[in-house]
């Protein structure tokens, strides 16, 4: 009897980055690849985005292990979280295991997991019903593998991101062997890297971009900033290569990619040539024709990095006029207006802009032919494409039926999809529900639909603030409402509105207060509405309307007051009668003092003695 096999994206399709897959055969869950991606636009303040683990919570005792494919942020940097909750064996190449350190160094709750295994392509790890084993591809970093499930109804292959590049060398090179041995053993099913699946053209060489490099490094006179992903070890390693050759040194911008060019150099994947490498703050002493600053912002992101030095927000290093700035990297399709923006800001800047993509089919993943090789390579009985949004899953989809794919055998799939395979054939069995989990500063999946919502509000239209007091017993208003405004009109010259306002909330709020059945939430659900439809009506617009209802109690306010009035009063009556009686005592004592004494006695002064200070008296009295 074969296994009963099944297959779940937690990530990675329909989307760009975030890869993360679920492969089960039997009772054993193997993770494939474990990232992260950035947040579109609308996710306003959120900084990472990482898969829904809900579903392997409840399963985690089935979990063999996580095999990793390469050492990007789409295949590891979900990883820390992961590792926080989940204590099982990491797999993956040398280098991919090493930045994983790196990322979990971050997580200070994952950062003592050390459960890691090195693998290369010679590796075969048995569990049982399973052997994993692995082949090495082209990207953009080197030791980049795909993962083989070998199960008893055939292989389960996961590429990773590849690409076929025939100039490759070392430890960037395809090994095309392996993968028609694999192909020979019937693979079940294909999941394939789409990334690129729109790129009809044949992507250049890394030999012709190295070239590329080195050419506009010779012709630009003053400096240059080249911005770049801080894991793609393969165009820093061009970098240095062509600053070496143009008598030129690189400075690196903080960030990432200082742990990363150390990791890769300790590891001996990045080879660094002699006294090219200069500490940033030496850039202001060479002449701008010696300079390269690489930039690749935080968290590998160097776009955004761009902005702020255009803008003079960087702090050591700005854009300044004269400068270059050479984009190496080749941005995804949803960065393409950012990347716009970002370019009008650079020349606002005073510097020009050049970019590998505008003049080279550059890619670190495969196009149309080289994903359609892949698949005759592989000849999978089931494809599933993934690693892109919809139109490059459905794109890939399309290259798969060219091949001789059957349509009915190819799965374009959602996150959470449950693809099984009985032992007689593959199809969508179910799904489990598997959402977004964000990551705004130190909070992991606190922000959901209702908190982006109202930011998104807050950010197009404002917020509106209603402050009332009341006093619920008596049924009225001690103090007029008071309204306050951020981000949706300018108050000065919006007096009508505002007033108005409060009159709305003033007839709304007593409204309530007259009603029998009062009710809190009631009452300031009632002051939203009425709010929100005159607002809408006066500017057409729905700010976040925020009332804040305060409550006094007057009456035991008043006889608070007035008791602690009485007691004062009785307390300076008190001390009153007590003065005047130690005064008749006194005087009583001064006038029998001078009946006594004789008329011809002399005066004589004596000398009192000083008193002890309090503090000396305090210490004098014994202890009780």
């Amino acid at each position: 009897m074969s296994s009963k096999i099944q297959i779940t994206p937690f990530g990675g399709v329909r989307e760009n980055g975030k890869n993360m897959y679920a492969v089960e055969v039997d009772d054993d869950i193997y993770i494939l690849d474990c990232g992260l991606k950035y947040p579109e636009n609308e996710l306003l303040g959120i900084d990472i985005v990482i898969p829904d683990f809900s579903y392997l919570r409840e399963n985690a005792s089935r979990i063999v292990g996580v095999f990793l494919t390469h050492g990007h942020a789409d295949a590891i940097g979900a990883l820390p979280y992961f590792l926080s909750e989940f204590n099982v064996p990491v797999f993956g190449s040398e280098l991919t295991i090493e930045l994983a350190k790196i990322q979990l160094q971050k997580d200070p709750k994952a950062k003592k997991f050390n459960d890691f295994h090195i693998i290369n392509e010679k590796t075969e790890i048995d569990f049982g019903n399973v052997t994993v084993s692995f082949f090495r591809t082209t990207h953009s970093i080197p030791d980049s593998m795909g993962i083989v499930l070998q199960t008893d109804a055939g292989p389960i292959v996961y590429t990773g991101d590849f690409k076929f590049d025939p100039t490759a060398v070392g430890d960037y090179k395809t090994d095309f062997a392996r993968l028609a041995e694999i192909g020979s053993k019937h693979v079940l099913a294909l999941l394939s890297d789409s990334a690129s699946a729109e790129n009809y053209g044949q992507p250049v060489s890394e030999r012709e971009i190295a070239a590329y490099v080195l050419e506009t490094f010779k012709y630009h006179e003053g400096r240059i900033i080249v911005a770049s992903v801080a894991s793609n070890i393969l165009r820093i390693q061009q970098v240095l290569d062509a600053a070496a050759k143009s008598n030129r040194k690189v400075a690196l911008m903080p960030g990432d990619v200082e742990s990363i060019v150390k990791t890769a150099l300790k590891l001996g994947k990045l080879q660094m040539p002699d006294d090219v490498l200069v500490p940033l703050k030496a850039v202001d002493k060479l002449d701008p024709s010696q300079v390269v600053i690489l930039q690749t912002g935080r968290m590998g992101e160097p776009i955004k990095a761009l902005q702020r030095m255009s803008n003079k927000q960087e702090g050591k290093i700005n854009i300044e006029k004269g400068d270059l700035v050479f984009i190496t990297t080749t941005p995804s399709h949803s960065m393409e207006t950012v990347v716009a923006k970002t370019r009008d800001i650079i020349y606002r800047a005073g510097a020009d802009v050049k970019a590998i993509a505008d003049e080279m089919n550059s890619s670190g993943n495969a196009t149309k032919r080289d994903l359609q090789l892949m698949m005759d390579l592989m000849k999978p009985k089931y494809f599933i494409p993934i690693q892109g949004e919809y139109r490059l899953l459905d794109a890939h989809a399309e290259f798969a039926k060219e091949v001789g794919i059957p349509a009915d055998h190819i799965f374009i799939t959602s996150k959470g999809d449950q693809l099984l395979y009985d032992g007689e054939e593959m199809h969508l069995a179910g799904s489990i529900e598997v959402g977004d989990t964000m990551i705004d500063g130190i909070g992991v999946g606190d922000i959901g639909n209702i908190v982006l919502r109202d930011r998104k509000i807050l950010s197009e239209d404002g917020i509106f603030v209603a402050v009332v007091t009341i006093d619920r017993k008596k049924k009225k208003i001690i103090a007029t409402p008071k309204i306050t405004s951020r981000g949706f009109v300018y108050v000065k010259t919006s007096k009508d509105l505002m007033q108005e306002s409060a009159e709305l909330v003033r007839a709304t709020v007593q409204s309530n207060l007259d009603n029998k059945e009062f009710d809190w939430g009631h009452l300031k659900q009632a002051v939203r509405e009425k709010l929100n439809h005159y607002l809408w009506d006066q500017t057409k617009r729905h700010p976040v309307i925020l009332p804040v209802i305060m409550e006094v109690n007057q009456h035991h306010h008043r006889h608070a007051k007035k008791a602690k009035t009485q007691a004062a009063d009785k307390a300076n009556a008190g001390q009153s009668k007590g003065r005047q009686a130690a005064d008749k005592q006194k005087a009583a004592k001064k006038s029998t003092a001078a009946t006594k004494r004789p008329t011809n006695q002399k005066s004589t002064t004596h000398r009192v003695p000083k008193r002890k200070p309090a503090k000396a008296q305090a210490k004098a009295q014994p202890k009780e």
